[in-house]
C-alpha cells in the first residue's frame, strides 16, 4: 500500500472518527445526559468529547505531515536513483564506443597484415615464376 494510499485512509478515518464524536456532543447536548443532577455532568462529558475531537484533528494533521514527508523522501530516493541509473547508462555507453574502437583498430591491423603476408606471397609467387620462364 503506498504512501498516498495510506494518508488518504488515515484521512478518512479520522473524518469518520470526528463525525462519530459531532453526533455523540450532540446526542448528550439533545437528551441532557440522561436527565438527573445538573449540567455539571453534561458539560463533563461534552468537553471530553470536544478534547477528543481535538486530539483526533491533531493526530490527522500529523499523519498527514508524516505522510507528506515520506511522499518528499520517496520522491528524493527515486529521483537520486534515477540519476545514478543514468550515469551508468552513460558509463556503459562510453564503454560500449570504447570496445567498438578498438574492435576496429583491431580489424584494421589484422587486414594490414593479411594484406601484407598477401603481397608478400605474391611477390614470392612471381620471384619463382621469374625462375622458372625462359
Amino acid at each position: 500500500m503506498s504512501q498516498d494510499d495510506l494518508s488518504r485512509k488515515r484521512h478518512r478515518h479520522a473524518g469518520a472518527l470526528v463525525a462519530v464524536l459531532a453526533v455523540g456532543v450532540a446526542g448528550v447536548a439533545w437528551t441532557g445526559c440522561g436527565g438527573g443532577g445538573g449540567n455539571g455532568e453534561t458539560g463533563e462529558v461534552q468537553e471530553s468529547v470536544e478534547k477528543g475531537i481535538e486530539e483526533a484533528e491533531k493526530g490527522l494533521e500529523k499523519g498527514k505531515k508524516e505522510a507528506e514527508k515520506g511522499l518528499e523522501k520517496g520522491k528524493k530516493e527515486a529521483e537520486e536513483g534515477l540519476r545514478k541509473a543514468r550515469e551508468e547508462a552513460k558509463k556503459g555507453v562510453e564503454k560500449g564506443k570504447e570496445e567498438a574502437q578498438n574492435g576496429i583498430e583491431k580489424g584494421v591491423k589484422e587486414a594490414e597484415k593479411g594484406a601484407e603476408k598477401g603481397v608478400e606471397e605474391a611477390e614470392k609467387g612471381l620471384e619463382e615464376a621469374e625462375r622458372y620462364s625462359p
